[in-house]
């Protein structure tokens, strides 16, 4: 059974990096046929797909945050990372990683991934 599992700090201060890393059991993630992706839902408003990355290590970004986001893994732990810089309290999230076959939208909903982490809370706020 595919398992993700996001981990990372609760709380980040604005200005600061944002690091979660989003940890598959289940499945490689250097496979050919899934985007691993990560997406955030702030408080009262949608899912927002912010990035994801290929089982050939290819990494696609939402425009709006490509300035401020990087998206990497690590193959040796099957995990893939998120970094966003320069956070604000708009950022506050709940923030997921998630398995799709194809490439996500940028207006996404949950239906679009076949496997999902059970999400993290991250508020910005000094």
């Amino acid at each position: 059974q595919v398992q993700l599992q996001e981990s990372g700090p609760g709380l980040v201060k604005p200005s600061q990096t944002l690091s979660l890393t989003c940890t598959v059991s289940g499945a490689s993630i250097t496979s050919d046929y899934y985007y691993w992706s990560w997406i955030r839902q702030p408080p009262g408003k949608g899912l927002e797909w912010m990035g994801a990355i290929n089982g050939a290590g290819s990494i696609f970004y939402n425009p709006s945050l490509k300035s401020r986001t990087s998206i990497s893994r690590d193959t040796s732990s099957n995990q893939f990372t998120l970094e966003l810089r320069s956070v604000t309290p708009e950022d506050t999230a709940v923030y997921y990683c998630a398995r799709s076959i194809s490439l996500p939208g940028i207006i996404t909903t949950f239906d679009e991934y076949d496997y999902w982490g059970q999400g993290t809370q991250v508020t910005v706020s000094s």
